[in-house]
């Protein structure tokens, strides 16, 4: 009989970004997270070379920024595209194309210290092999797993997250639905070396499909190479350097069997999206609630914005600030932003990897594109920063149900970001007014909430702050409230804080100051 060697609040599965993001949240958030990954090492591929805007600014919250770049910075990229289609995205306040030249494995790497730090229990050389029956809606998740020496375990925890990637064990063990598109074609991605290849960085086309090349490091270039006609591979086929070097040929015409592959892979259009991301008391995250074609570098980003979203709810619920109800958001708000990112992959994918039927199409966007709304659009939808949760029909706003934009603020000790408040992994209350009775209300959530009186820029170009003088911030970012108040009126504030932070405590209103 396999023994149960691990009691935890919540078992993650899968140690790529998205389970690596998830279990600090959990950990800033105070639960106990185990994470379980089969492989023994970071496999040190690097399908992506870097984040969006909305990723940066997620990482920025939690003091990790600076971790990516050389010193305090993080290269960035104003101009992007859309389905290939060049524009600059600096059209938008805040927003640009996204961090670059970081590979995905520098962003495993940062992620693994950080959850190591906050006191993350990673398990590698651990597989995840099936739940027990009555996981979904018990006490408790039931799983089994073997261990790096091959032994069948079992392991227990309140929750369990499958952050599994495309091919989850967790989605299939727990019945979840995964309806979508099958695959139409199979594509190639490399990092090669000991040739010389011409720049392509956004795509060439051919009559015989689509090729992209860039300088990755000294001497190695990232390749992608999407035949057309080539049929969808089987996800866990093993791919040759051949293989590759030939699809290459038959596009370009350049021979590169000549030169050496650090590692090959192979991808699809294949698109598909969980029909739940929740199943009781089983949540599914990252790749392993969508998939789709790695249009714009977006999958990681989603990915640790999946995680970002969930982590400090699930943890506010194990700590008992807060019922079960708030974990049906995650559901509505991520579900949401990810049948939206399916939507722009798949436009992107018929926009750049059509053949002459897509002509039209292409001339089409490049026409469109000269105007500066439909810039803004498309650069918000890449970006991830036009994302907004429903705020509900009561609060019109419109902050609410948005990220808060990047601001510096004023304060008593100085200048202070909106993501150097969030650090802590609290809610922020900015009081903009200096109001006593904003503060007072705010007592009642001690802990759960921190309140910063300060002001706000001197020059709000945008408007961004419509008129509030006092703005509630999710732990994660997202505006929950924001309003000025009339004569005390505090009802509207008082809402949000319960609906997003739980019950007020009337003990700790009594004992503690507001700030």
């Amino acid at each position: 009989m396999a023994a149960t060697v691990v009691d935890a609040d919540v078992i993650v599965i899968g140690a790529g970004p998205t389970g690596l993001m998830l279990a600090g949240e959990l950990r800033l958030g105070g639960a106990d997270v185990v994470v379980v990954e089969r492989l023994t090492e970071p496999t040190g591929q690097s399908r992506g070379l870097g984040f969006t805007a909305r990723a940066m600014e997620v990482f920025d919250a939690r003091g990790l920024l600076p971790r990516f770049g050389q010193g305090e910075t993080v290269e960035t990229s104003p101009m992007g595209h859309f389905g290939g289609t060049v524009f600059d995205y600096t059209v938008l306040p805040d927003a640009h194309f996204g961090a670059r030249g970081i590979p995905q494995s520098v962003t495993e790497r940062v992620l693994e210290a950080w959850a190591g730090e906050m006191g993350a229990d990673i398990r590698r050389g651990w597989e995840f092999v099936t739940l027990e029956d009555d996981s979904l809606h018990g006490d408790g998740v039931h799983l089994t797993v073997r261990d790096p020496q091959g032994a069948q375990r079992h392991l227990r925890a309140h929750w369990l997250v499958g952050c599994d990637g495309g091919s989850s064990r967790v989605r299939t063990a727990a019945g979840f639905a995964f309806p979508g598109h099958d695959a139409t074609r199979g594509m190639y991605l490399a990092d090669v070396s000991g040739v010389e290849l011409r720049h392509r960085p956004l795509g060439e086309r051919t009559a015989n499909g689509m090729v992209m090349s860039a300088p990755l490091s000294e001497g190695v270039t990232r390749i992608i190479v999407c035949p057309d006609g080539t049929p969808a591979h089987e996800r866990e086929r093993t791919v040759t350097f051949d293989e590759v070097a030939r699809a290459w040929q038959h596009i370009t015409g350049e021979d590169i069997s000549g030169g050496t592959a650090d590692w090959v892979s192979s991808f699809t259009d294949a698109t598909r999206q969980a029909s739940q991301y929740r199943r009781g008391r089983v949540f599914l995250a990252g790749d392993a609630a969508h998939i789709h074609l790695p249009a714009g570098g977006q999958g990681l980003s989603t990915g640790v914005q999946d995680a970002f979203n969930l982590g400090w709810k699930l943890a506010a619920v194990i700590r008992g600030d807060h019922g079960p109800e708030l974990l049906d958001s995650y559901h509505e708000e991520r579900h949401a932003a990810g049948r939206r990112l399916l939507m722009n992959t798949r436009a992107q994918g018929t926009v750049y990897l059509g053949g002459a039927e897509s002509a039209p199409l292409r001339e089409l966007l490049g026409e469109l594109i000269r105007h500066d709304d439909v810039k803004r659009h498309l650069a918000g939808m890449v970006s991830h920063v036009d994302i907004r949760y429903d705020p509900g029909e009561d609060d019109t706003h419109p902050l609410t149900g948005r990220r808060m934009p990047p601001r510096q603020f004023t304060s008593g000790q100085g200048t202070v970001s909106v993501a150097q408040l969030l650090h802590c992994g609290h809610g922020v209350l900015l009081d903009l007014a200096d109001d006593a009775d904003v503060r007072r209300e705010a007592r009642a959530w001690h802990g759960r909430v921190s309140v910063a009186t300060v002001t706000a820029p001197p020059a709000d170009a945008d408007g961004i702050l419509a008129g509030a003088t006092a703005v509630l911030v999710r732990p994660d970012g997202y505006v929950a409230w924001a309003g000025s108040p009339a004569d005390g009126d505090l009802k509207e504030l008082r809402t949000a804080l319960e609906r997003w932070l739980g019950p007020a405590d009337p003990s700790a209103a009594d004992r503690r100051p507001a700030a």
